[in-house]
């Protein structure tokens, strides 16, 4: 079934109530999620969503207006709705804005995927989580919980530049986590990240995990954490697990590079940014160790897309090269207004959310070191993995994390067990003590990535591998 006939109804009559531009998106989605609790089932959710959204450019300014109907009539009374709502808004003057152009045109791109997740059986997916929850208790969880989520997408945009762009997006991923308690606090270990892992991928990422072979030393160690000494207290070497630099890259450099708050159109739910754009090919962010890009195009990723919500193709850019920052997430709108030439990184998380810049696959590429030899060069350190706890300022800058597992590092060798590890820094110094970068990198998926108001929910990719950084405070208590 295509819907470009209605998305170019609505198009066509936000162009004919006086839009100079309109772009129509209509989503069909279709959603299931599963929770398990100590070996038996506790929740299975599912639902199916469809509607369509248009963008009216007026002048400066935007309307947008979206309805869960997809009649011909429906989309162009959305379309007139939609320009109506950005005249109204341009009788406040404010600055031009153009669109930086993108390649228009005709195009249709799916994700690969081998097994379809709605496909697989609810017996088949129940049967994973109580196994795997099951496990964890036999092995010494108080508190075993394992899900999965699911998310199929089917996309169409058409806009008043010439694209007509077809999509077909999946999605899925999963976790188990094992929790003990003690005499006043709780220890937890989650497989294989705090969150599980997610991807554009199908059901095969989630039968790779291994959730049941897995589960029961999580809670070996989770019970083990109760009785390992407090992570020391001081300024150390700290090496980072891929997982918690997948968070640490998330934090304090995708938000921060995301062109709306550098401009200051954005500033709801998670701030700002202390980037300068007059520094933009100059700033030192990192360490020459640092090579961060912002990459779409990722095979399995769960930022990945052929195109994004302003009809752009999928391309790789760099955001830090060498540890110089050099590039920024932006849309049509905000890219033309900071002078630059490329945009890419729209999109909405449903119909009825106006698009926005959004992180897409932003990740470091591989350093010349693996995990065994980051180790084997350290003489005093911590190390730490899978997060536990995030806070960092609405500029993106001072950042504190708790990881749910650290370990001692003594004369190049894993020791000591430790408990409750954290650590805390200013980005750029941080990233800038970056001295060892492992090239066994994950794209580990992040797929509760909040921002705007009203909220939305974005699915997002950071490529990571086990770093290395120096004279890192950690240790820090309340």
């Amino acid at each position: 079934m295509s819907h470009f006939d209605e998305a170019y109804s609505a198009v066509q009559a936000a162009l004919d109530a006086g839009a100079r531009y309109a772009d129509c998106r209509i989503m069909v989605r279709r959603t299931e999620s599963m929770t398990a609790l100590d070996g038996e089932v506790e929740e299975l959710g599912s639902g199916e969503s469809a509607g369509l959204g248009v963008r009216a450019l007026v002048g400066s300014s935007w309307g947008f207006y979206a309805v869960p109907d997809l009649s011909d009539s429906a989309a162009r009374a959305a379309g007139r709705r939609a320009a109506q709502i950005a005249q109204a808004s341009a009788t406040v003057p404010g600055p031009p804005i153009d669109l930086v152009p993108t390649g228009a045109g005709e195009a249709s791109w799916a994700s690969a995927c081998e097994v379809d997740p709605l496909g697989v059986s609810l017996s088949a997916k129940g049967d994973l989580l109580v196994g795997a929850t099951a496990a964890a208790k036999e092995a010494g969880a108080d508190l075993a919980e394992g899900i999965y989520q699911i998310w199929d997408t089917h996309k169409w945009f058409v806009s008043s530049d010439g694209h007509r762009i077809d999509q077909h997006i999946r999605e899925c991923g999963a976790g188990v986590t094992a929790s003990v308690h003690g005499d006043g606090e709780i220890q937890r270990r989650s497989w294989p990240s705090h969150r599980g892992q997610y991807g554009t991928s199908g059901w095969e990422l989630v039968d790779s995990l291994d959730l049941i072979g897995n589960a029961p030393r999580m809670a070996e160690e989770a019970r083990a954490l109760l009785t390992a000494p407090l992570c020391p207290t001081g300024e150390t070497t700290l090496v980072l697990g891929g997982e918690q630099l997948a968070l640490q890259i998330h934090e304090s450099v995708g938000h921060a590079i995301e062109l709306d708050r550098i401009l200051g159109w954005e500033a709801a739910f998670a701030g700002t940014s202390w980037l300068d754009l007059e520094k933009l090919g100059s700033l030192r962010y990192g360490s020459e160790l640092m090579n961060i890009t912002i990459d779409p195009g990722i095979p399995g990723a769960l930022g990945s897309f052929g195109y994004d919500d302003e009809g752009t193709p999928a391309t790789k850019r760099d955001a830090v090269r060498d540890g110089i920052w050099v590039g920024v997430l932006a849309g049509r709108d905000s890219a033309a207004v900071a002078g630059l030439d490329y945009a890419g990184s729209v999109r909405s998380d449903g119909w009825a959310r106006l698009p926005m810049v959004r992180m897409t696959n932003v990740g470091l590429e591989p350093g010349p070191h693996t995990l065994d030899e980051i180790i084997a060069n350290t003489d005093d350190g911590v190390f730490m993995d899978i997060n536990r706890s995030w806070s960092i300022d609405d500029r993106r800058l001072n950042f504190q994390f708790g990881c749910e597992i650290g370990y001692e590092i003594k004369n190049g060798k894993l020791g000591r067990m430790l408990r409750n590890p954290t650590y805390t820094g200013i980005g750029p110094k941080f990233w800038q003590s970056m001295d060892m970068l492992s090239s066994e990198t994950v794209a580990w998926g992040t797929p509760n990535c909040g921002k705007g108001q009203p909220g939305q929910v974005g699915h997002t990719g950071h490529p990571a591998a086990p770093a290395r950084f120096t004279n890192v405070r950690v240790g820090v208590r309340g």
